[in-house]
Order: structure tokens, then sequence, then C-alpha cells
């Protein structure tokens, strides 16, 4: 009955989190089975991830994810946010005896295989001790698709930080490892740097770091789709 009652809530939570509220609404169906993209936007609520004085990694995820949802919905993915305020997605979590951390991820990943979304991409912000450490990072799961969008979206960020880092293998993330569809872990810049907070925080660097990112979902679908195509005539 608890797993049952559990399964309910979440759906209906689901229903609220294709709805975006921002200067403009966004309106979607109130429930999507298998979107495109599920957004997850890390942290939120008691949970404020990385800080730099009175800035906080929650509220920079939050809104690099609706900018992001805004853009891919208008090149017309399905796409779906799983925190549009500032909350801890642990408080929805009545099924697993755990600490809140833990509670906290298993959530997302419980929304993300309710909804078996074709990817998922989880935001996130970097920390360093030293200040000089710049650009994004991409940790992908030990899969093809989740290793084909790493590169993608590695690449776009790296020619937008003007570097050449290579994507990670997130071995020991729990996201990676419980998330049912390819999913990645995209650390979009370094808190700790002050050139990578205005690539994070001024609107206009903003939108090319969403641009960025969109560019290399376009790329990700556009591979894949094509290779779904040459698969499907050859047989």
């Amino acid at each position: 009955m608890r797993n049952f009652l559990t399964r309910i809530r979440v759906l209906v939570l689901l229903c609220g989190f294709v709805f975006l509220q921002t200067e403009q609404a966004y309106a979607t169906p109130a429930f999507i089975a298998g979107p495109d993209i599920v957004i997850d936007v890390g942290h939120g609520g008691i949970d404020g991830g990385t800080v730099n004085g009175n800035l906080l990694e929650k509220d920079i995820n939050l809104e690099m994810a609706k900018m992001l949802y805004a853009e891919l919905n208008r090149k017309g993915y399905r796409t779906v946010l799983n925190r549009t305020g500032d909350y801890a997605l642990s408080e929805d979590n009545h099924w697993l005896r755990s600490s809140r951390h833990r509670r906290d991820l298993a959530q997302r990943c419980l929304i993300a295989n309710q909804l078996y979304p074709k990817i998922m991409i989880s935001l996130h912000v970097n920390w360093s001790k030293s200040r000089s450490r710049t650009g994004g990072v991409v940790l992908h799961q030990n899969n093809s698709h989740s290793i084909l969008l790493a590169n993608f979206l590695q690449a776009s960020m790296n020619k937008l930080y003007k570097q050449s880092t290579q994507p990670e293998f997130g071995k020991t993330f729990y996201i990676l490892n419980h998330s049912v569809c390819p999913t990645v872990i995209v650390e979009m810049g370094f808190i700790s740097n002050e050139g990578d907070r205005q690539q994070l925080t001024v609107p206009e660097k903003q939108k090319q770091l969403v641009d960025a990112l969109r560019s290399a979902i376009d790329q990700y679908f556009t591979y894949t789709e094509s290779a779904n195509s040459r698969s499907s005539h050859e047989r």
C-alpha cells in the first residue's frame, strides 16, 4: 500500500512539474509520458549546494534550468523540470529510510524512472580551492548513449570556455548509477572563479551557456535518430 501511495504522489507531483511559471507561462500537458528530456535541477531547499558569498548553487541551477527548459520547448522538445522552486525533493520521499541527502537523490531517480525520458541532464555548479580553475565538466554513466551525450555537451562547453576538457566517468555518483535512462551530470562552471560566475549569472552570458547546452542536445538527438533510421533500413 505504501508503494502504491508513493507512486500516486509522484504522478500528482509530476503534473505540477510540467508547468513552469516564469515571467511567461509555458503551458504543457498535465502529464507527459515518455518525454524527450528531464532536467534534474540540482539541490534546493535546505540544500544550497556550493556557495560563494551570498551566491548559492541551488539558485543558479534553477535559473539556468528554467532558461534551458524554455529554449528546449521552443525547439519542440518535450521537456520536464523536476523542481520549479526552492524546495528539497527529499521532502517528497517518504518511502526510503535513509539520510536526507540519499532520499533527495533517490527521489530524483524515481521521478526520472517513472517518466522514462530519452535522456536526463542534471545541472550543477562546481567549486575549487583554486580560484583559477574554470570551465564546464560533464560526468557520464558507463553506457554508449550517456557517453555520446556527454561528449557532445563537453565539446560544446569547451568551445564556450575555450578549453579542451574531457568528460569523466562518474562511477560513484548515485544519480548516474540509479537512473535507467541515459543520464549525465553537467557541472556548468566554477562558482569559485570570477569569470565563471559571470557566465553563470550575467543574462547575456547565461544565454550563451544555454545555447551551448541546447546545441549539444540537438547534436545528440540528430545523431541517435539518424543511427536508428539507418538501423531500421538495414533490417
